[in-house]
């Protein structure tokens, strides 16, 4: 059998046990091992198809696709055109070092999610059939089927095939996909796959109909699915479906298919392709693409307005090419793929250093720090989890430990007298709580109960999942002699049926039953009654059975909340400080996410438009995502979420200018991962979802809640000297995540901001000189070597460290906002090289001061790489205002400082001749140290007025961030 069977939408039906088990060749004593490595070489080992490995040689020919070093790119291969030799070299070294740099980060990441796969093995317990030579005969008289027992075996699960019979107990992750053949109190956490935070029982096939009772029917509870794993009982399965034909492995291909809602063999292939064919490109694939083509656009005026103009005023035509060609590489920054790329890999690496943080995608960190949404699934990630009591109540609904003392002597006892032990995570919280109950209404009066050990356990009936209640039989304490207590718990409204109650109590009990259920919790209710001693002369203990469960007092409720994780509350609200919009997409009950909620002070209680379900998505048009967006801006809690609802979500607020997050650790969260900006999954999500995410979060470890709230004030330092720097997992991480990507990507802004503006202003101060002059402003090799000393320097800003205020919004780069802004400090760039033409006209012989070409091009470069490192120091902005007193030199300033030197003394040495440079006189630099003060004092003023006006804005509650 080739496929997992199809989950059936309403009642049960299909093939009966029989039909399944004739249609795989096998029976309940499984398979023999020689048919079993037959069925193992047909079908191929039990393991999830893997998208092959990237190889490092592959990842750097896909950084040429890269629009900043494609356009660098084309400029060395117009170099080599027009024999600019020495041009193309050193653009052929510095693409190739960006290539190699991003390459080897991506690598790194790869061999880390690889080691990632391998930590936990897995294994299941068969049945096997020894083959007819291995049988082992003691007794010839022995029947045929005697000497052909089935053995369990602790396989790998890649070993298993279909046709496998397989064991479950409480604990087991389910290896394959499987039919339920027997079940004691089966119970199976399906969340990975569902989403849905409560266990769901599961029970052997039977015919549609034949399973009575209140309790609702529930989809395919004969089957189990690749992914999930057991939490209470136990039972054994039919293999149905092993590697990549189980319902999990398609997810690998077509997360939508899987779950419904699928639009077309074209949706669903661009969701294996890995983003989705349609979807908008990602923050940082839009910023880079709208920088690069404002420098294309450039680029491609320069060099034919250079040409014409020269060849109207000059005559010198085609002789200028060179110098054209100069001209625009000279408005490209050669170390923009490098110093790009470097940021980002530093950040990266250091946050799998200090924090365990894998960026599987370099770009995904500069998106982390321009994200303003995070979307996120509520288990498993605001939850351990596992529940944890909230209450216990009496009939009148008041705080009393009555009912949470006889439910922790029925979870003892359930547990203890169950073959196998089958234990249950209620029962688990319940014993948890009954040890150390919380709560000023319990403590007092706790201490007046005897212990649930003190009692004598006489039997038990397991938790059936029809009747929806268990039952312990004790002695207690103190007991008259010959009496018996049944302690029952079980669903609200099956142990209330049980018990002698009025008509309008019972109403008035299932009420309060439901009110509490509509409060997000769940929700037990606890009964007992005495009856006479069973006799023991017949057997060991006394048989009871359901009938005898009837007739009960009622003793309370016990009420239980998913419990929260301890670091999720701080490191939300330290994401609302950095400007990041939480919202919560799960498939729960409303008032199970409203309480999650509530329990993390997610700020005031939310409005009743705050939270939406799934019928309200489902309500817009799937092509209206305005209507849909605007309905998100609204909403905090979407609750019954499908896989598709999840990522209509995300990809509504995606359309609408929102760089959004999601953090999912589900096959049920694949779409939405592909659908966001930034996919993350934590270190124990499933191996797929691990697969699709950008970034992988670190594993869970003790952190206490105020060292995650540390995260909030932490810099954009994130090594290992940061006082909350020990990993801590799940969102208490993002918030370190956010922060280094928002400190490389007010690098990475900080930097084109300033060789933007530089370089326009040359490019403008070159074409007017190039008109103005008989001769050429600059030569080619001398703009060369300049834009070398200059791009040397700007490798500083990979290794600047932001100032924490500077980390407080998301960082983007928006295209439209560089050109003005560039275009403005260009303009004043330009003003200060052309006035260097008065300084050299006063300061040079001759009676222009153009006579000497060597001396206005000494000139020329040396004030050219002076306003350059003032750039490099006033075009920062308040970034980094703060950094400067804890640190007495930053990386930026130093740079600066070796940018001003080169600029003062390459044409004093003896490299000067060579480059056609002389030595200046001495007035020359009294006259440019005069007009560099104005050049300070103007760009000083101008940037300060830009920056009240940016705070201006910020306060003005857009909550968007902007190239700073």
């Amino acid at each position: 059998m080739d496929s997992a069977e199809p989950v059936p939408e309403g009642p049960v039906s299909g093939p009966t046990t029989l039909q399944v088990l004739r249609s795989l060749e096998t029976g309940p004593r499984g398979l023999t091992e020689d048919e079993a490595a037959a069925r193992l070489a047909r079908h191929g080992p039990n393991v999830p198809p893997t998208r092959r490995g990237v190889s490092w040689p592959r990842r750097f020919v896909r950084g040429l696709r890269d629009p900043f070093t494609a356009v660098l790119f084309c400029l060395g291969l117009v170099s080599a055109g027009t024999a600019a030799w020495g041009t193309a070299s050193v653009i052929t070294v510095l693409v190739a070092v960006s290539c190699a740099l991003r390459a080897t980060g991506e690598h790194r990441a790869d061999r880390a999610m690889t080691a990632l796969r391998g930590l936990v093995p897995t294994t299941a317990t068969v049945l096997r059939r020894p083959t007819p030579d291995e049988r082992v005969i003691p007794d010839e008289r022995a029947i045929p089927d005697e000497r052909a027992i089935p053995a369990p075996r602790e396989l790998p699960a890649e070993e298993l095939v279909p046709g496998d019979i397989i064991r479950l107990a409480a604990g087991d992750v389910i290896p394959a996909d499987a039919r339920v053949l027997t079940a004691t109190a089966l119970f199976v956490n399906e969340a990975p796959l569902t989403g849905e935070s409560s266990p769901t029982g599961k029970d052997p096939w039977t015919p549609s109909g034949a399973v009575g009772g209140p309790a609702e029917p529930r989809p395919a509870p004969h089957l189990c699915f690749q992914g999930s794993s057991v939490t209470a009982g136990s039972g054994t399965a039919v293999v149905t479906a092993t590697g990549r034909h189980t319902r999990f492995a398609t997810t690998y291909t077509a997360p939508e298919a899987v779950f419904g809602g699928g639009r077309g063999r074209r949706r669903r292939r661009g969701w294996a392709q890995g983003r989705g064919q349609g979807l908008r490109p990602r923050a940082f694939d839009r910023s880079v693409h709208g920088i690069s083509w404002i420098l294309v656009r450039f680029m491609l005026l320069t060099p034919p307005l250079v040409l014409v103009a020269d060849a109207a005023l000059s005559g010198r035509g085609l002789d200028t090419l060179p110098f054209a060609v100069a001209v625009a590489v000279g408005l490209t920054p050669e170390m923009l793929p490098v110093v790009v790329t470097a940021c980002l890999a530093r950040g990266a690496a250091r946050l799998a250093r200090s924090h365990g943080v894998i960026v599987r995608r370099l770009p995904a960190l500069h998106d982390l720090g321009a994200m303003d949404v995070l979307c996120v699934d509520k288990t498993g990630t605001l939850t351990q989890d596992r529940p944890a009591v909230d209450r216990s109540l009496d009939t009148a609904g008041r705080d009393a430990p009555e009912a949470l003392h006889w439910a922790a002597v029925n979870a003892w006892w359930t547990l203890q007298l169950a073959d196998p032990p089958a234990p249950d995570a209620l029962d688990e919280a319940i014993l948890t709580a009954s040890e150390s109950p919380d709560g000023p209404a319990l403590s007092p009066y706790y201490d007046h109960y005897d212990h649930y050990d003190d009692y004598d356990g006489i039997a038990a009936l397991p938790f059936d999942p029809v009747r929806r209640l268990a039952t312990a039989v004790v002695a207690r304490p103190g007991a008259p002699l010959g009496v018996h207590t049944l302690v029952v718990k079980g669903a609200a409204e099956n142990v209330l049926e049980l018990c002698v109650l009025p008509d309008e109590e019972r109403a008035r009990l299932q009420a309060l039953a439901s009110h509490h259920a509509a409060e997000g919790l769940r929700v037990l209710a606890v009964a007992t009654a005495d009856r006479p001693a069973r006799s023991r002369r017949d057997a060991p203990r006394p048989a009871w059975s359901p009938a005898d469960v009837r007739g009960l007092d009622f003793t309370g409720f016990v009420t239980f909340r998913d419990a929260p994780d301890p670091a999720a509350g701080p490191a939300l609200r330290a994401l609302a400080d950095r400007g990041v919009t939480v919202k919560i997409l799960t498939g729960d009950h409303p008032g199970t996410a409203a309480r999650v909620c509530r329990d993390l002070g997610m700020g005031p209680p939310l409005a009743p438009d705050a939270i939406r379900t799934a019928a309200d998505i489902d309500a817009l048009p799937p092509t209206d995502t305005a209507a849909l967006a605007e309905l998100a801006h609204r909403t905090t809690v979407f609750a019954g979420c499908t896989p598709e609802h999840k990522a209509r979500v995300v990809a509504a607020l995606r359309a609408h200018g929102h760089t959004t997050g999601f953090l999912g650790d589900g096959v049920n969260d694949l779409p939405a991962l592909h659908a966001a900006d930034v996919g993350l999954a934590p270190h124990d999500a499933v191996p797929v979802a691990r697969e699709a995410a950008d970034v992988v979060m670190p594993q869970h470890t003790t952190t206490t809640p105020s060292a995650a709230g540390n995260a909030s004030d932490d810099s954009s330092d994130v090594s290992s000297d940061d006082p909350s720097g020990a990993p801590c997992g799940g969102l208490a991480t993002i918030d370190h995540a956010v922060a280094a990507g928002r400190s490389s990507g007010t690098n990475i802004a900080t930097y084109l901001r300033v060789t933007l503006s530089s370089n326009l202003g040359n490019v403008i101060a070159m074409l007017t000189a190039g008109l103005l002059l008989p001769f050429l402003p600059m030569l080619p090799a001398q703009v060369l070597v300049q834009n070398l000393c200059f791009d040397a320097a700007q490798l500083a800003f990979a290794h600047e460290r932001p100032d924490p205020t500077a980390l407080r919004r998301p960082v983007t780069l928006r295209p439209r906002a560089f050109l003005r802004l560039i275009t403005g400090f260009g303009v004043l760039n330009a003003v200060a090289d052309l006035a260097t033409f008065a300084v050299l006209a006063l300061a040079a012989p001759g009676p222009t001061g153009t006579e000497d070409e060597s001396l206005f091009h000494a000139g020329w470069f040396t004030e050219n790489l002076l306003t350059q490192a003032l750039a490099m120091l006033l075009l920062r902005g308040t970034a980094y205002a703060t950094t400067a007193p804890r640190r007495k030199m930053t990386p930026v300033a130093r740079a600066a400082m070796a940018l001003a030197a080169a600029g003062i003394l390459l044409p004093l040495s003896p490299l000067g001749p060579p480059l056609g440079m002389t030595p200046l006189p001495p007035l020359y630099y009294a006259l440019l140290t005069l007009v560099l003060t104005l050049y300070a004092a103007t760009l000083a003023t101008v940037v300060q007025l830009r920056n009240k006006a940016s705070v201006a804005r910020g306060s003005g509650g857009s909550g968007r961030g902007g190239p700073r």
